[in-house]
């Protein structure tokens, strides 16, 4: 059925171009001879015997320069430059195969064909697209009315991608843009209607229901006071993908979804030399430890984008661990890859994999990372988090690993928690260890956002259950970063290093948990403390009111980037501190908890427990049974 009209629609076209090369040379003749064709029968002889020949050139020039590969409906700029080029070869072709050998042939004629050819053929492709165009338009009337805050590329691509949904959900009535030199312009028949302090008036006024934000780079005190000014208007807030995003080919600039708290939360992204981290990893053999977490995961998928080598990723997760192998397959199917489903703590799985596969970089992520759950099996967090981290590095020299990455938190400042204390000393072994070969190095960040068993999913759980959201205190401050950036700068970080250094990434501002858990509701439709109560339950154990990225015996320094800092003030493990160490294994060995805490303790001196310390009494408070307002802005 659907044959014979494809068919007719790839004649049609070839026709088409048949009709217009005879209109074409009959209109040039007719106006070069002031429509007497008596005296063009009298003056060109050659006329009828040139046409039959320019519409048997004419298709076959056409077809050489892919003009008949192109759909109707989205012919633009690119097929109406192959139709010049064409036309222009067609003119070549005649004057070297007529108009040079044969006299009483007028010139002008073949000049002004060209003319209305280009003008005729190409006509005749843009009529689909304006009819597409115009049918687009009669859908968008009754289409959400919409306003594009940047009238920059993005912008402009946005647009086009508008229009060419058949859907007809938005239809864009105007930009905004703070640019003054854009001010009254049009952008394909669409006005700039002013400025982004001018949104609230536009909305009022022209009745918006959407509004889409088409600016990549959108700072976080911006995007707020945007969503802001549309929460209280009631229209809907949209964005396309972040730069970020751009950068690593996860999204397109077309593709557009609604506002989620990682763009609230996330802040411009800074343009890494992404050239130096390509030469850093490519040709490489990396090894990623706790890959199936949120934060190996990012790290396998990063360095599989820049051509190491061979990928291997190591975790005992299998579940997630099948997953990501499936992911990474079909995304970089040429890759070397390898899924090793093992643990950290296995020295000797760890000495055999590490001799097999000879990683010239680690990037070790494998850690016991939630708080409370810490404090409750200390044995095992100092087991994952410092005995494994010790065996794995000191494997690692002896395999020869060049680079040493090891993840740490900010949760390591001041420790008040063991799982802190733990990353304290896995910061303090990592500077302490060297290697003839090996270079080791250490990258503190925060929270990271929508990690595993992080605030924002646990949020957004509750939020679908109805509520209440639970927030720890109203004070309650965390710093947050989302996943790829956070990674980026890690592998940034790690090629950069020298060896011994502790990085710290620059996380911005702390935000309040309990504005946090406002804007998720609020992004979810619904009002909080009416619709979605919020409770606060009190600190948990090990936890702090506010986190710190350094203490203030800690100084951060520049690096060549602005988003990474390198630490000072941090002491490598000292001789006299091996007795304790030892004490620490054998305490764990033993199963002693109370041991292995004092031997942590003498490790970590500035390590003072949550219950113990002054500010978990202050924090502490009696979780709320009815609605308490909080106000968002502090």
């Amino acid at each position: 059925m659907f044959a014979p009209v494809n068919r007719l629609r790839r004649l049609a076209l070839p026709f088409g171009d048949l009709v217009a090369v005879l209109a074409a040379n009959l209109v040039a003749a007719a106006l070069r001879f002031e429509f007497d064709w008596s005296q063009m029968a009298s003056r060109d002889h050659h006329f009828f015997g040139i046409t039959l020949l320019d519409l048997c050139v004419t298709p076959v020039i056409f077809r050489l320069c892919g003009l008949y590969r192109g759909y109707w409906k989205y012919t633009g700029l690119d097929d109406l430059t192959r139709l010049a080029r064409a036309v222009a070869y067609r003119a070549v072709t005649l004057v070297v195969l007529v108009y040079g050998g044969i006299s009483g042939v007028s010139r002008a004629i073949l000049i002004l064909a060209s003319l209305l050819l280009l003008a005729f053929a190409g006509g005749m492709r843009l009529l689909p697209r304006f009819t597409h165009e115009v049918k687009g338009s009669r859908r968008r009337i009754g289409a959400r009315r919409t306003l594009i805050i940047g009238a920059g590329d993005t912008g402009e691509s946005l647009l086009r991608e508008l229009r060419k949904g058949s859907e007809g959900e938005f239809n864009p009535i105007g930009f905004l843009d703070d640019d003054p030199a854009k001010s009254r312009a049009t952008i394909h028949g669409v006005p700039v209607l002013g400025t982004g302090a001018d949104l609230r008036q536009r909305i009022e006024e022209l009745g918006i229901r959407d509004v889409i934000l088409a600016v990549p780079r959108a700072s976080r005190p911006w995007m707020l006071e945007v969503f802001e000014t549309c929460r209280v208007a009631g229209v809907r807030l949209r964005t396309v993908p972040t730069l970020g995003e751009l950068q690593r080919g996860a999204a397109r600039i077309g593709q557009i979804r609604m506002v989620e708290i990682e763009d609230l939360l996330g802040r411009e992204v800074v343009r890494l030399d992404l050239q130096h981290l390509r030469e850093g990893l490519r040709g490489r053999r990396v090894l990623v430890t706790g890959a199936a977490g949120s934060i190996g995961r990012e790290l396998s998928r990063q360095v599989a984008a820049h051509d190491p080598a061979e990928l291997v990723v190591l975790d005992r997760n299998e579940n997630n661990l099948f997953y990501l192998d499936a992911e990474l397959r079909q995304a970089h199917p040429l890759l070397r890859f390898r899924a090793v489903v093992g643990d950290v703590l296995d020295r000797g799985r760890m000495t055999v994999l590490l001799e097999a596969s000879r990683p010239e970089i680690v990037l070790h992520a494998a850690a016991y990372k939630h708080v409370p759950l810490m404090e409750d099996h200390p044995l095992e967090a100092i087991k994952n988090n410092v005995l494994a981290t010790r065996r794995l590095a000191e494997a690692s020299v002896a395999a020869g690993v060049r680079r040493f990455i090891y993840i740490s938190t900010d949760k390591a400042v001041r420790p008040t928690s063991v799982m802190g204390a733990t990353k304290r000393l896995g910061e303090r072994l990592v500077k302490s260890l060297s290697g003839d070969r090996t270079r080791f190095m250490a990258v503190r960040f925060g929270n990271v956002l929508g990690s595993d068993g992080s605030v924002i999913p646990t949020f957004r759980r509750q939020i679908a259950a109805g509520g209440p959201v639970t927030v720890t205190h109203p004070e309650a401050t965390r710093y947050f970063m989302t996943i790829p950036e956070a990674v980026q700068l890690v592998l940034t970080a790690g090629i950069m290093g020298e060896g011994g250094e502790i990085f710290l990434l620059r996380m911005g501002e702390p935000v309040r948990i309990v504005d946090l858990a406002r804007q998720l509701i609020e992004l979810s439709g619904l009002r909080p403390d009416e619709d979605i109560r919020i409770a606060f339950t009190g600190l948990r154990p090990g936890e702090k009111l506010h986190e710190e990225v350094h203490s203030e015996a800690e100084h951060a320094l520049a690096t060549s980037n602005e988003k990474i800092l390198i630490l000072s003030g941090i002491e490598r493990l000292a001789d006299a501190e091996a007795a304790s160490l030892a004490a620490l294994e054998a305490a764990v060995e033993r199963g002693d908890s109370a041991g292995g805490l004092q031997a942590l303790r003498a490790l970590v001196p500035e390590y003072v427990p949550a219950r113990a310390s002054d500010e978990s009494e202050e924090s502490r408070i009696v979780p709320l049974v009815g609605k308490r307002r909080i106000d968002a802005q502090n």
